[in-house]
């Protein structure tokens, strides 16, 4: 074979092989237009594909079916949904809601925050319509600053100090 015919076919070798191994991968879909919501899925995608499905994240880490499942396998987040954006935080800065498995602050800061705005603006896209059950999409997703700013609202019982001091006044009366 002439050396022109053997660099034609590598080449060609190559070049199928390079398009075998894309074929069925999948890349983030979120829009690098909002820059905090694309790098919280880049962190989702880095952290969490491990144990987490999330198509925006281009993540598959959840079982496909309940009874092949293993013990680090996370929530599917297209179904799943996670909001308002609070719970998530919550669950990154406590290692989930059973701190079993997740890593405690996987990340945090500002990362945190982006992941967690991440996952609760795209998390519940693919769940089933339930007759009765609120669609994610008409949930709030929130913010974190909501979730931080102090509480508003006065309590419309008694405080749980005063209730303290009439159980300890009871204890004191009786002879």
């Amino acid at each position: 074979m002439s050396r022109p015919a053997k660099v034609l076919l590598l080449g060609a070798l190559f070049a199928a092989a390079a398009l075998a191994t894309a074929c069925g991968t999948q890349r983030i879909s979120v829009p690098t237009s909002d820059p905090a919501l694309h790098e919280g899925a880049v962190l989702f995608n880095q952290r969490c594909s491990g144990c987490h499905t999330l198509s925006y994240a281009a993540t598959h880490g959840s079982a496909q079916n309940v009874r092949t499942a293993q013990f680090n396998n996370g929530p599917n987040f297209d179904i799943r949904c996670e909001r308002p954006v609070a719970r998530v935080l919550y669950a990154i800065q406590n290692g989930g809601f059973s701190g079993v498995v997740m890593p405690q602050n996987v990340v945090v800061g500002q990362q945190a925050i982006d992941v967690a705005e991440f996952v609760a603006r795209y998390s519940g896209t693919k769940a089933p319509k339930i007759p009765g059950v609120v669609q994610c999409s008409q949930t709030p997703v929130g913010t974190v600053a909501e979730a931080l700013a102090p509480s508003t609202t006065t309590p419309t019982g008694p405080s749980s100090q005063s209730l303290i001091g009439r159980s300890r006044a009871k204890k004191k009366s009786k002879p």
